[in-house]
């Protein structure tokens, strides 16, 4: 769990290991979401991300800025502590950062990665911070691959 837990970065510490990763000449990719539920689709969308570059940064929404999105009333599922953690056990994750904001707008702005991803559910036209990229990808989603498909499937 302590490599996991080395993963999540602070804002501040986050600048540091882009800017070191930038002076060793890697390519820094981002993607962000709530991950509240892990599942073959999130797998799918971080394994294809970290594909694109060196680097995968995943900015990880906050229990406040879901809770805003009003994904569902008891969204989260999981607190904020136990998704980063879970997320950055994976492989293809090398740093987890939280925004609190609705979007990862000023956090994309702040990092202007090379290629930022977003799931299939965006158009390229719409992905926020776009403009601080110098390549957007879209990965198609996975058929019956979301939280909200698997909280409604475990309701039923």
């Amino acid at each position: 769990m302590r490599k996991a837990k080395s993963k999540i970065l602070s804002k501040t510490s986050l600048a540091a290991f882009v800017a070191k990763s930038r002076r060793a000449g890697k390519k820094i990719v981002f993607t962000n979401g709530c991950f509240d539920i892990l599942h073959a689709g999130h797998v799918a969308v971080l394994e294809f991300a970290k594909s694109k570059g060196d680097v995968l940064i995943l900015g990880l929404n906050t229990d406040d800025s879901v809770r805003r999105q009003k994904k569902a009333a008891n969204r989260p599922i999981n607190k904020q502590s136990d998704r980063a953690l879970t997320v950055a056990a994976l492989e293809a994750v090398d740093a987890v950062v939280f925004f609190d904001e609705d979007t990862p707008y000023n956090l994309i702005k702040s990092l202007k990665p090379d290629v930022l991803v977003k799931g299939g559910d965006y158009k390229a036209g719409e992905v926020v911070g776009k403009e601080f990229a110098k390549k957007v990808i879209i990965f198609p989603l996975l058929k019956g691959r979301s939280t909200t498909y698997i909280v409604s499937k475990i309701q039923r």
